[in-house]
């Protein structure tokens, strides 16, 4: 499996030393950071709109499955029943009527270790998208929010060992 750093690394515009970098730093301070908002600015949310019946059918096919290993493998113990709820929240995204800060809001019960192995997977659930531009925006979109997602769970795992 693709490490974690390589898959942010290949998909947004930072290099492997950036990653480990900015999964070091405070969540609010990568939030209101200017690489994270030059790299959530330059995603192309039109194309991203235009292509969601294509992402929605690769959500629909990959995310039962990806679920699956999440409770079975990972031990993860709330898992959506369903792809519409990752869907729904992309969407919402898009549309500016769901914040980054709500997002890790969702996936706090999450474990660090769970969250950063299921990376790649996630990111790489758009592989079979033919259309190379389509599939690279969504990678980076996806990889963009997961990156604050690891960020959230870094900093919550530092919290816990510092109490």
């Amino acid at each position: 499996m693709r490490s974690l750093l390589l898959t942010f690394a290949e998909n947004l515009s930072f290099s492997e030393s950036q990653v480990e970098k900015i999964l070091s730093q405070p969540l609010t301070k990568v939030l209101s950071s200017s690489e994270l908002q030059q790299e959530l600015h330059s995603l192309d949310t039109n194309l991203l709109k235009e292509t969601l019946p294509t992402a929605g059918g690769v959500l629909a096919k990959e995310l039962p499955p990806f679920y699956n290993w999440l409770k079975n493998e990972l031990g993860v113990k709330r898992v959506p029943d369903s792809p519409d709820h990752t869907t729904t929240w992309v969407i919402g995204f898009l549309h500016n009527q769901e914040s980054l800060t709500h997002l890790v809001e969702l996936h706090r019960p999450v474990p660090r270790l769970a969250l950063e192995a299921s990376v790649p997977r996630l990111v790489g659930m758009f592989e079979g998208v033919e259309d190379a531009q389509v599939r690279q925006e969504w990678q980076k979109a996806i990889a963009a929010l997961c990156l604050v997602l690891v960020v959230a769970a870094r900093e919550q795992d530092r919290v816990a060992v510092a109490v």
